[in-house]
């Protein structure tokens, strides 16, 4: 059955009786604003101001408290869920009895000028726009990650975080030899390799290989454990570009001191991502269905810890549709009487699961037979045929489904029932 929007909101509406106080909170990062409206708009006391701890949040609770009448039985406070400082007041409230509920900063931002014509920003005003956007039903109820589901996300954050971190070291070090010694990456393809590592630490600029020489060169990456792999031949190169470099003389025992500092980062970083990846992996075996979804020829354990650190339980979703809104993935026209204009996906949904997705579907573009004919498909189907771009997200749609299907049902994945235009695929043997 079609999800019916209109119905789920007028549910929402309904849920505002006479028995409910709706507060409408600003949040902010020190120092938050509430105003607090009955079921037929009318403003109740003077806002509240109070700070991001228990002294103040005990205080907006003692505050919406005082103004309850002998029938409100209910409070019902709607944040705009800009930024992490919402997380605390959404524990702490829930946990006695208050519930909270999200609006979109999107229909802040567009209803703002409502009751004043004016485009005038400010905490007082957002307090009061988000309280009548709960009173028209426009919200939603968080479904925040909980047990292993949480300590997925936290994982996942961090992962992110670190390998954004270790880009950016990666480049710095890049930088440097470009400036010092550009001929390197002639000798070496990756300076991130075991040998390049052991040259680099202790023979960092040209003139350091050209005073050691090639056969003391050969017996430093013994003595570091190198293999026999790499030996003379690949010294005498080194020390060749060495003695042609162009690369900058001036600064040199700073950029020794550089290049030492940024290596030693990378080789924590690198350390850390290693065991985290481990911990992803217990946590995410202990997850049903995540075995299964790893399947997928072209899916990692990457895509599918971020998957579901992103979605969470998918015994949650009634269908795979609600998936897809909530990754931005969902479609929209902008049409008019006889003009009919683009269809582009919204992006109103979370834009980590978007781009994680994006990611995966040109994995499994490349390593999935089956994928590849659908993007072909796509490409090339005689109405309405896609462009590059348009085919990925398609498939970041399809992806969506088969994974929500593997996860759910906790069945591996079975190319022949992949229905793919054109495409035979051949039963596997018994």
């Amino acid at each position: 059955m079609k999800h019916n929007r209109n119905s789920s909101q007028n549910q929402r509406i309904e849920r505002i009786t006479e028995q409910t106080l709706v507060i409408g909170v600003d949040i902010a990062k020190h120092t938050h604003v509430a105003r607090a409206f009955n079921s037929r708009r009318l403003e109740l006391g003077k806002r509240c101001l109070f700070t991001n701890d228990e002294p103040g949040l005990t205080h907006l609770l003692e505050w919406a408290q005082s103004l309850q009448t002998e029938t409100m039985t209910e409070i019902v406070l709607g944040v705009e869920p800009t930024g992490h400082y919402w997380f605390p007041l959404f524990h702490f409230l829930q946990s006695r009895g208050v519930t909270v509920v999200l609006v979109n900063p999107y229909h802040v931002k567009r209803t703002k000028e409502l009751d004043d014509n004016s485009p005038t920003k400010n905490d007082v005003k957002d307090a009061k726009v988000i309280a009548k956007l709960v009173l028209e039903g426009r919200y939603s109820v968080p479904q925040l990650s909980k047990g292993v589901y949480a300590d997925l996300r936290v994982l996942m954050n961090h992962y992110g975080q670190l390998t954004t971190d270790l880009v950016r070291v990666k480049n710095r070090v890049q930088n440097v030899l470009d400036r010092m010694f550009p001929e390197y990456m002639h000798v070496f393809k990756k300076w991130e390799g075991k040998t390049s590592l052991v040259t680099l630490e202790h023979l960092p600029l040209p003139q350091d290989v050209v005073q050691t020489g090639v056969t003391a060169i050969v017996a430093l990456w013994r003595a570091n454990g190198v293999k026999g792999g790499v030996g003379r031949k690949r010294a005498e190169a080194l020390y060749a570009a060495a003695r042609q470099s162009i690369g900058l003389k001036a600064g040199a025992a700073g950029a020794r001191q550089e290049l030492a500092m940024h290596l030693e980062q990378y080789n924590l970083l690198a350390s850390q991502i290693e065991r985290l990846l481990t911990q992803i992996e217990q946590t995410a075996a202990t997850i049903p269905g995540a075995e299964q979804m790893q399947s997928i020829p072209g899916v990692g354990l990457i895509t599918v810890a971020g998957f579901l650190a992103e979605v969470g339980d998918l015994q949650a979703y009634a269908h795979s549709q609600q998936i897809v809104r909530h990754a931005g993935l969902s479609l929209k026209e902008n049409s008019s009487g006889v003009h009919k204009g683009a269809t582009v996906i919204t992006k109103r949904g979370r834009r980590e699961l978007r781009a994680l997705l994006y990611r995966a579907a040109i994995a499994v573009t490349a390593n999935n037979a089956e994928f590849q004919a659908l993007y072909q498909y796509y490409l090339t189907r005689p109405n309405n045929a896609l462009k590059k771009k348009q085919a990925l997200v398609a498939l970041c749609v399809k992806l969506i489904r088969v994974l929500f299907e593997l996860g759910r049902k906790q069945v591996p994945y079975d190319a022949g029932r992949m229905t793919v235009p054109g495409l035979v695929t051949k039963p596997k043997a018994a």
